[in-house]
C-alpha cells in the first residue's frame, strides 16, 4: 500500500503527515521554539554524581539538569588491558567514572518529557541516510528489517571494505542500504567521519555546556528516516523549503528526488486531505468507528488506557458476533490511535469481553498486523486474566496532546471541575471561619457568574440566614474572569 507524506512549513513550525489509503496514520510537529533535542551531541558539565541511584544530572544548558545512568556511560579506552577498542562500564560504579564539575561528551537518546530532564549516553551515535556511525565502536550491525541473510553479508563486506584497518568505528547498516550503491555507502561514510572530526574540535575548544552537534530539522529527517519503498510522494506546501530539501536530497538522499514534489494548489495542504480535522479529533477522548462502535482514550501520567464500546453496532448475526466485529475493526483503529496521537509507555486495552478464545486469537492477530507498519519498539501481552491486553510502545517524544494542548486552568488537568453547588457550600463555611476571626462592616463574596446565580435562586435562603447568624451584610460581585472553582471573599 503506498503512502503519501505531507510537509507543512511555515515560520514557527513544521508539521508533517502521514497518510496511508486517503486516511492520517502519524503526525510529527516540531516548533521552532522547541526544537527536539534528541539526537543532539553536547559538551556537558556534571552537576552532581548520586551514587545511590547510580546516575548523574548534566548540565547541557537546558532549563532542567539531563539525567544519565552508569549503564548508558560508554568508555573508549579497555579497562582490562586487552587491545578491545571499546568495552561497556556498566561495572564500574558511576563515582568512579564521573566527578562534579567533570565535563563530558553526551549526546541526548530522549527528549525531556513533562517533568523529566532529557536523558543521555557517553556513546555517540550519528546518522546518516543508509549508515548509523558509531565512532567508539568496531561493531558492524545490520537493521533486523533487512532480512534475506545474503543481502546481510553482502553488505557487511561492502561496508567492512570501506573501514580502514587504521582507523577507530563502527557502523549499523540502515535498511535504506539494501539498494545502495558502493559509490552511496562511500559517500555516506565520509559525511558521517566529518561530522565526527568536527565533534571532536568543537569539543576541545567549546565551554561546557556547549552544543556540538545538532540532528536534522523535521523536514530532512523526513528525506532521511520517513520514505520508504510505500512511500508515492513527498509534497512540501514551501517553495522556499522545497528548494532547500532539493538541494540536500541531491547532496544526501538522492534516490528520493523523483518522490519530492512542491504542492501549488490553493487549498491548504492539510486541508485537501482533512489533516487539520483529524487533529482535532485526535485531542478529543472519543474515537468513532464506522460499524457505530467506539474508542474512550485517557491518557494519564503512569499510562494511557484504551476501552472499546459496541456502541449502536448490532449488525451481527448475534451479540457474540457484533462483539466480534467491533474488537476486529478496534484492533485497527487502536493502532492508528497510537501512531496518530504518538501514545507511548504502558497501555492498557480493554477490549470487549469475548468468551470464544479464537476470537480472542484472531483479535491478537489483527492487532499485531496492524501494528507490523509502526517503527516504534513494541511489546504486546496475550489477553490477562481480566480480559485486559497490555503493551508497551516506547517513548521517545511528547504525544501529541502534550505538544498542543496544557493542562486546563479550571480543573488543573483533572479532567472535572466542582459543581457551582459544591463551590458555594465551601463559601458559606469560609464565611463562617472569616466572622469568628474578623468583625468587618460587611463580607461580599467575588466568584464566577453561575456561582453567584446559585446565590442569587437556590442557596438564597441559606446565604440570608448566614447573614442573619453572623450580623453582618453579605453582598455579591461576578467576576467574569473567574473560573467556577475560583472565589474571593473580600472584608469591606
Amino acid at each position: 500500500m503506498s503512502e503519501d507524506l505531507l510537509v507543512n512549513i511555515t515560520p514557527q513550525e513544521t508539521r508533517v503527515a502521514l497518510i496511508l489509503q486517503g486516511a492520517v496514520q502519524e503526525l510529527h510537529i516540531e516548533r521552532t521554539a522547541s526544537r527536539g533535542r534528541a539526537g543532539n551531541v553536547y559538551l556537558g558539565k556534571v552537576v552532581r554524581v548520586l551514587p545511590g541511584m547510580q546516575s548523574a544530572f548534566i548540565d547541557i544548558g537546558l532549563e532542567r539538569a539531563a539525567f544519565l545512568h552508569v549503564a548508558d556511560i560508554w568508555e573508549s579506552r579497555p579497562r582490562d588491558g586487552s587491545s578491545n577498542a571499546g568495552s561497556s562500564t556498566a561495572a564500574l560504579p558511576i563515582e568512579k567514572l564521573l566527578y562534579d564539575g567533570q565535563s563530558v561528551v553526551v549526546q541526548v537518546v530522549k527528549d525531556p518529557i513533562g517533568t523529566k530532564g532529557a536523558r543521555l549516553s557517553t556513546q555517540i551515535s550519528i546518522a546518516g541516510r543508509m549508515l548509523v556511525y558509531l565512532p567508539q565502536d568496531a561493531h558492524i550491525g545490520i537493521s533486523q528489517r533487512i532480512g534475506n541473510e545474503a543481502e546481510r553479508e553482502l553488505l557487511r563486506d561492502k561496508v567492512q571494505k570501506l573501514m580502514p584497518p587504521e582507523e577507530k568505528g563502527g557502523f549499523i547498516i540502515r535498511t535504506m542500504a539494501e539498494d545502495a550503491s558502493e559509490m552511496d555507502l562511500t559517500m555516506d561514510v565520509a559525511y558521517l567521519r566529518k561530522t565526527w572530526t568536527h565533534i571532536l574540535q568543537q569539543s576541545k575548544t567549546l565551554p561546557a555546556p556547549s552544543l556540538l552537534y545538532q540532528d536534522l530539522s523535521l523536514a530532512q529527517r523526513v528525506l532521511r528516516d520517513f520514505v520508504s519503498d510505500d512511500t508515492a510522494t513527498i509534497q512540501v506546501d514551501s517553495r522556499e523549503n522545497f528548494a532547500k530539501l532539493t538541494e540536500f536530497a541531491n547532496i544526501y538522499t538522492p534516490s528520493v528526488l523523483p518522490k519530492l514534489m512542491h504542492y501549488t494548489g490553493e487549498r491548504p495542504l492539510f486541508d485537501l486531505y482533512g489533516v487539520e480535522e483529524e487533529i482535532e479529533r485526535a485531542l478529543g477522548r472519543r474515537v468513532d468507528l464506522k460499524s457505530g462502535g467506539y474508542l474512550i482514550v485517557d491518557q494519564t501520567e503512569a499510562m494511557t488506557t484504551i476501552d472499546v464500546n459496541t456502541g449502536s453496532y448490532v449488525n451481527g448475526r448475534n451479540f457474540d458476533d457484533t462483539i466480534f466485529k467491533t474488537n476486529l475493526e478496534a484492533a485497527h483503529a487502536i493502532v492508528r490511535q497510537l501512531r496518530l496521537r504518538n501514545l507511548g509507555g504502558i497501555i492498557i486495552l480493554d477490549f470487549i469481553d469475548m468468551e470464544n478464545a479464537e476470537h480472542k486469537q484472531s483479535v491478537l492477530h489483527e492487532l499485531h498486523k496492524a501494528l507490523a507498519r509502526d517503527r516504534t519498539k513494541i511489546t504486546v501481552s496475550s489477553f490477562s486474566a481480566l480480559g485486559l491486553v497490555e503493551m508497551t510502545r516506547k517513548r521517545t517524544r511528547e504525544s501529541l496532546a502534550h505538544i498542543l494542548c496544557e493542562p486546563c486552568p479550571a480543573c488543573s488537568g483533572k479532567g472535572q471541575v466542582k459543581t457551582a453547588r459544591t463551590v458555594t457550600y465551601e463559601i458559606l463555611r469560609e464565611l463562617l471561619r472569616e466572622a469568628k476571626q474578623f468583625n468587618p462592616r460587611e463580607f461580599r463574596i467575588l466568584a464566577s457568574q453561575l456561582v453567584i446565580d446559585m446565590f442569587l435562586e437556590e442557596e438564597s435562603q441559606h446565604l440570608t440566614m448566614l447573614g442573619d447568624f453572623i450580623g453582618k451584610p453579605i453582598s455579591l460581585q461576578v467576576e467574569t474572569t473567574y473560573h467556577q472553582e475560583q472565589y474571593d471573599i473580600i472584608l469591606m
